[in-house]
């Protein structure tokens, strides 16, 4: 059975914060918003975790998952940018962006897209994320609350609640948090490209 913390969206309440946390440590799995949807998340170390995730949204082994940094500065340890890349990465976070960045060595292999030995990284624009990346000192582990078989994330923390509480250790409740998918840019090949055109817009690749 799941925890379930009310958390104010633009103060988050550091207490509860460090609660979050705590579970992080121990292995949990939690849902929590972001600034396009509510998301699940574990440590980055976490294997166990990492499965669950998987196996509650049925996801396929080459599926892209994410990283949510706490700043530009964090991301060049697990990603490689160029100068150009560090420029529009900066300009456009913290905001709605997934950034498609080839992985370093230093980013554990079962976090990298199987084939193309890429990482999503996320800086997203939202105090309740922040608190928790911050607090935490190291990315995130994430994925998009998509269950199988729709199209757009959870919105509603009572429904989530309904449906995972036996799955997932924590839910935090922020209220109906709208999906409006990631814009992503991809960083691999001569130039940027945005792959996806979503929430966020990146007035320079227009």
């Amino acid at each position: 059975m799941s925890q379930f913390f009310q958390i104010h969206p633009q103060d988050p309440q550091p207490r509860l914060v460090k609660r979050c946390v705590e579970i992080l440590c121990k292995g949990g799995v939690i849902v929590y918003p972001t600034d396009s949807s509510y998301a699940l998340g574990c440590r980055m170390d976490n294997r166990e975790g990492l499965e669950r995730i998987r196996k509650i949204r049925r996801l396929e082994e080459d599926h892209n998952f994410t990283l949510v940094c706490i700043d530009i500065s964090q991301i060049s340890t697990f990603a490689k940018m160029n100068n150009e890349g560090f420029r529009l990465i900066k300009s456009l976070t913290p905001g709605p962006f997934t950034f498609i960045l080839e992985a370093t060595k230093e980013t554990p292999k079962r976090l990298q897209h199987v084939k193309r030995k890429t990482v999503g990284i996320r800086l997203p624009d939202d105090p309740i994320t922040d608190a928790i990346v911050t607090e935490l000192a190291e990315p995130l582990f994430s994925s998009t609350l998509i269950m199988p078989g729709e199209e757009g994330a959870m919105t509603d923390p009572e429904d989530i609640r309904d449906r995972l509480e036996k799955e997932v250790d924590l839910i935090i409740d922020a209220g109906v948090v709208a999906y409006e998918p990631t814009t992503i840019i991809g960083f691999t090949g001569d130039s940027p490209e945005v792959i996806r055109q979503g929430k966020g817009i990146a007035e320079s690749l227009l």
